[in-house]
């Protein structure tokens, strides 16, 4: 799928961009990136209607001046770009992720990964965190769901630690090609679908999604509905102001908090189901 970029120029920049991104984060966005001047707001072409921006009240706020245009992105060539700036990260002690053309080094877990278009290297802070508390658990026998799956690298680590069955489900084409090629690479089985929230059949005793606060918050219902009970559910793929809203939806379906790690403003986050 194609992205547009909307590239805004905000002046002052504090705390005019934290405040822009918050209101952004209300509508389809998925992601941004903060520059010397502004921010770039990414979101998915489909999504990208006329009066996308017409509720964001900070344009109309006389003491902010910002601009803003936008451009449409291609989908990019990971492995290419891999090839050029990628290395090798270490999560702990425990976890290594590196591209085919790395070498093995020592580590409990070795993972390889070629992202082929695909969200889910381990370098963003939303992989990172959500890999730290994987590696807090114990695994072994656990049915999990690895939604909005990306490359995959998540429920690979979670079958590396001894899972029993592990689900990968992604609305892209392209991560359900790449992740099921990544599982091919690390020795991995799974079952790799096509679709969103809506083709989730089966109940797992973890559900791991890492997508972004918007799809989140809609369909937390329906994980919750195939989480048993007992079961941990992770979320992650917002930033620390919107923890609340998160903690709150998830409470309202019966979900416990137990805990939350930042990282570069940006949350991953683990409840229990407490109800069924």
């Amino acid at each position: 799928m194609n992205y547009i970029a909307y590239k805004f120029k905000v002046t002052p920049l504090d705390p005019g961009a934290e405040i822009l991104v918050a209101e952004l984060g209300e509508l389809a966005f998925e992601s941004f990136e903060e520059t010397e001047n502004g921010i770039i707001a990414y979101i998915q072409e489909q999504f990208d209607e006329e009066d996308l921006l017409a509720g964001i009240q900070l344009l109309r706020n006389p003491s902010f001046s910002i601009e803003f245009h936008k451009e449409k992105i291609e989908q990019i060539n990971w492995n290419e770009e891999w090839e050029k700036n990628f290395h090798p990260i270490r999560v702990g002690n425990e976890c290594h992720i590196r591209a085919p053309f790395h070498p093995k080094e020592e580590a409990k877990f070795d993972i390889i990964i070629e992202p082929k278009m695909s969200f889910g290297t381990g370098h963003h802070a939303t992989t990172f965190q959500v890999i730290q508390l994987i590696l807090e658990e114990n695994w072994e026998m656990k049915k999990v769901l690895d939604m909005g799956c990306g490359t995959g690298v998540l429920g690979i680590l979670t079958e590396m630690m001894g899972s029993k069955e592990n689900h990968y489900i992604d609305i892209d084409e392209w991560c359900v090609e790449n992740t099921t090629e990544n599982l091919e690479r690390n020795n991995c089985s799974g079952k790799v679908i096509l679709g969103g929230a809506e083709v989730i059949e089966d109940n797992y005793d973890t559900i791991i999604a890492n997508i972004n606060r918007n799809i989140l918050l809609e369909d937390m219902p329906t994980y919750v509905k195939h989480l048993h009970k007992g079961g941990n559910i992770y979320f992650s793929g917002f930033y620390e102001v919107d923890l609340p809203i998160i903690q709150q939806k998830a409470e309202s379906l019966g979900l416990t908090y137990v805990k939350h790690i930042v990282k570069d403003d940006w949350v991953a986050c683990k409840f229990v189901n407490r109800i069924s």
